[in-house]
């Protein structure tokens, strides 16, 4: 204890060193629970820099932290989670309730923190103990009661540890929806479905499936998908409703959601040293999805992006290994359909004989009324999504979830104290989920990629179709770490992942973890731009993250080439398409006429054709294999994409007005954060809990990810946080968050990154003491509380 208190005095003096330079606000609390001193340095940009006298008491400002600035997101992330809503916001919410029970984990605790670093279950106690003492004081009215909990008539609640990991749904698994959608396609097709269905998914390696013995595709409806839609949607405030997504709606996220990463070795790079990139894409919100911080204390600092409500990071840095992740193709979710017993519907065909359903009988507590009593069904292979004793039929889950260990990020631990690639491979051989790739650096110089996560082997199917819950479809154990792809200082001297298909060459059929990817579009801008810079700088790599060329729109405009029309306002679409290079900057009225075509227009038309019957399944397709299929089509191909593009000009039109030089791509697509709680504020607040609007250059398959609503054209999806680090000189690495790092409108950091993020700029990731609090804009000193 006295060498953490003279380690904590050494602090404090070059704090006041810091302070002299950059005066900043300073704070003193008494905080129950805290162990030892403790600072939160924040600074200019809203990052704190949390300095305690243990890794313990380390995790606990984490977590009284995270209360501090995200406590209205976190509740409510606690609260969906764990199928809690409806004692805060009432009876509309029962239906979601249930539905997050049903995919908790529900196994042995004992196991589920046996399967992590050892001291898991120590760090994540503490780290609720932190949120508990925040939340404590803000019921006692000695920390202010963030606005939403008054908008909503409710207040915050404690947490236990087990919380944190027994919520799953928070997470990315797959391919459940794809399942349900592939069934649906051979259900409406019949036979040659495939082909149909090639049009709304490409396989990767090249494969063709075929409907398990004994599945009726057409027994797999919509309605299989309620439940697990309900279970994993943010929580919606629209008059008290709760909003479900439909099936489209989950595989456009599905699409959208994917990352970027990049490691360059120093031999490649502009310093000498090694330089790794990570901006991992999903929906975007305010608040941010994801936060940054910086943890030191004896034996640990590091700092870098996670989940507010999960402690430690991660993506980031130590003081010797980067790391950052993208999502990796292994599936990890089955949908078993069962016949059930007419004699007894809790049983089902199993074997040759039946089982019977485990029921859970739970209550749901609700605001204002009685509580609920609900049903919770399980199979030997997981919870019960869909149950129809009318048919004889029901549906179930399984997935990784469901496995020790599996809770969200959580693993990513094993990379706290991470030395050397040595360290990194103990940390892959642990992962679970989701399943990452993941890139790496140490200041020795060492690179490298791996692939990170638990995938189920199949040994009597290929995981693309729901199949009969009878026993002759089961998980025959997991595919070995080992035998997962990864690539130690690679001879080109970098590596780059964007959810590609990225496995090696040859790889053996057992060894297939999914056949499911993202397109080639953003990797293969990437590879394109960091082939070409021997010496690859920061300022480039953040040039990279926020690079807004298409490879697939110059796929399309080699076709447009071929095109002519006597129409005059057809003449000067295709003009501008063909003399265009791709690049979807907001200026840019050939970027607007392609991705309204290309999104809307092009895919139906194609499918219509192609696949009449399973048209209003499929929607526009996937981008890449409809161009996939013009390029092969020949010349009739052409009298399609006219009819297509006129479609798209006659909505440009309709929506944006004749002139078409005024149809700049920055006009359409927009980002524009509003918090979903804002429905329920005022005008003047709901303006105040308002980030932008503002023009976002850019497109779904650009590296600069930016997806959008296919209605509106406003932005939805894109880079949650962008960081790019100097290995060894860490002070120099960059890093942005969007909205910005606090839930509280009044703050000056719950908007201030935004502008930033939207512009392609990003804000110091300060780790050294002095450029901390050089930087430093308020100091909150912690105390024990007597």
């Amino acid at each position: 204890m006295m060498r953490a208190r003279g380690w904590f005095a050494a602090v404090l003096g070059a704090w006041a060193i810091g302070a002299q330079a950059a005066p900043a606000k300073h704070e003193t609390l008494a905080v129950p629970g805290l162990r030892g001193p403790a600072r939160i340095v924040v600074d200019r940009w809203g990052i704190p820099h949390i300095f305690a006298a243990s890794e313990r008491d380390a995790f606990f400002v984490q977590g009284w932290n995270a209360a501090r600035d995200r406590l209205w997101q976190i509740d409510l992330w606690r609260k969906r989670g764990l199928g809690l809503l409806s004692a805060s916001f009432g009876p509309a919410y029962v239906a979601q309730d249930r539905a997050a029970r049903l995919l908790l984990y529900r196994g042995d605790m004992d196991a589920e923190w046996a399967a992590y670093r050892p001291g898991m279950k120590d760090r994540t106690q503490a780290f609720v103990d932190g949120i508990n003492a925040y939340v404590r004081a803000v019921r006692a009215g000695r920390r202010p009661l963030p606005v939403e909990f008054r908008l909503t008539g409710s207040t915050p609640t404690l947490w236990r540890a087990e919380d944190v990991m027994r919520i799953r749904s928070h997470a990315l698994v797959s391919n459940l929806t794809s399942e349900v959608a592939r069934a649906r396609v051979a259900c409406a097709v019949g036979s040659g479905w495939q082909t149909a269905d090639a049009l709304r998914r490409k396989l990767e390696p090249k494969h063709e499936t075929k409907v398990p013995d004994g599945l009726d595709p057409c027994a797999v409806t919509p309605d299989v998908l309620k439940d697990y839609v309900l279970g994993t949607e943010p929580v919606a405030f629209e008059k008290g409703k709760v909003r479900m997504a439909s099936l489209s709606d989950l595989e456009t996220n599905e699409a959208y959601t994917g990352s970027n990463n990049w490691v360059v070795a120093g031999s490649h790079t502009a310093t000498g040293r090694p330089l790794l990139a990570n901006d991992p894409h999903r929906e975007i919100a305010s608040p941010s999805l994801r936060y940054i911080v910086h943890m030191s204390a004896p034996g640990l600092d590091m700092i870098g992006a996670g989940e507010p409500a999960v402690p430690g990071i991660s993506f980031g840095h130590n003081q010797n290994v980067a790391f950052g992740l993208t999502i990796f193709g292994i599936d990890q979710e089955d949908l078993y359909v069962y016949a059930l017993n007419p004699a007894n519907r809790d049983q089902y065909r199993y074997g040759d004989g039946w089982e019977t359903m485990r029921v859970v009988h739970e209550t749901i507590p609700v605001k204002g009324e009685a509580p609920r009593e609900v049903e919770l069904r399980f199979t030997r292979h997981g919870p019960v999504l869909d149950y129809d004793p009318a048919h004889a039929r029901a549906f179930a889950l399984r997935s990784i979830w469901m496995q020790p260990g599996a809770a969200g990020y959580l693993q990513a631990s094993w990379l706290d104290h991470a030395r050397n690639w040595a360290d990194f491979e103990r940390a892959r051989h642990r992962f679970v989920a989701p399943p990452e790739n993941f890139v790496f650096a140490d200041r020795a110089g060492d690179t490298g990629w791996a692939a990170f996560g638990l995938s189920p082997v199949r040994k009597t199917w290929d995981g693309l179709l729901p199949v009969p819950g009878d026993g002759r479809y089961e998980w025959a154990g997991f595919l070995s770490h080992d035998r997962m792809p990864e690539s130690k200082n690679p001879a080109r001297g970098w590596f780059a992942t964007a959810n590609a298909y990225d496995l090696p060459a040859g790889t053996p059929p057992d060894d297939v973890t999914s056949y499911e990817w993202s397109d080639r579009s953003r990797i293969d801008r990437i590879e394109q731009v960091l082939a070409a810079d021997p010496h690859v700088s920061v300022a480039d790599s953040m040039a990279l993250q926020t690079d807004s060329h298409a490879p697939m729109a110059l796929r399309l405009t080699a076709l447009v080439r071929q095109l002519s029309s006597p129409d005059p306002r057809t003449a000067k679409a295709l003009a501008l398409l063909k003399a265009w290079d791709g690049n979807e900057t907001t200026d840019s009225v050939a970027a607007t006429i392609y991705e309204v075509w290309s999104a809307k227009h092009l895919g139906r038309t194609v499918i219509a054709l192609d696949a009449p019957t399973a048209a209003n399944i499929i929607g526009g397709g996937s981008l890449d294999a409809v161009i996939g299929w013009l390029e092969t089509f020949g010349p009739d191909r052409n009298q399609i994409m006219l009819a297509s593009l006129k479609n798209a000009l006659d909505e440009l039109t309709a929506r944006m007005g004749p002139d078409m030089d005024a149809w700049t791509w920055g006009r359409l697509h927009q980002a524009k954060l509003v918090p979903a709680v804002a429905t329920l504020a005022d005008t003047d607040l709901q303006a105040r809990m308002t980030a932008g609007p503002s023009p976002i250059p850019g497109g779904p398959s650009t590296p600069k990810a930016a997806g959008y609503n296919l209605e509106t054209f406003e932005v939805t999806h894109g880079a949650s946080v962008r960081m790019v680090m100097d290995v060894g000189a860490w002070d120099n690495s960059r890093i942005v968050n969007t909205p910005g790092q606090s839930a509280d409108p009044a703050s000056p950091h719950y908007g201030d990154l935004f502008p930033l993020w939207a512009t392609g700029q990003y804000v110091p990731m300060l780790f050294s003491r002095p450029a901390v609090e050089a930087a430093a804009a308020e100091v909150i000193d912690l105390t024990p509380a007597r």
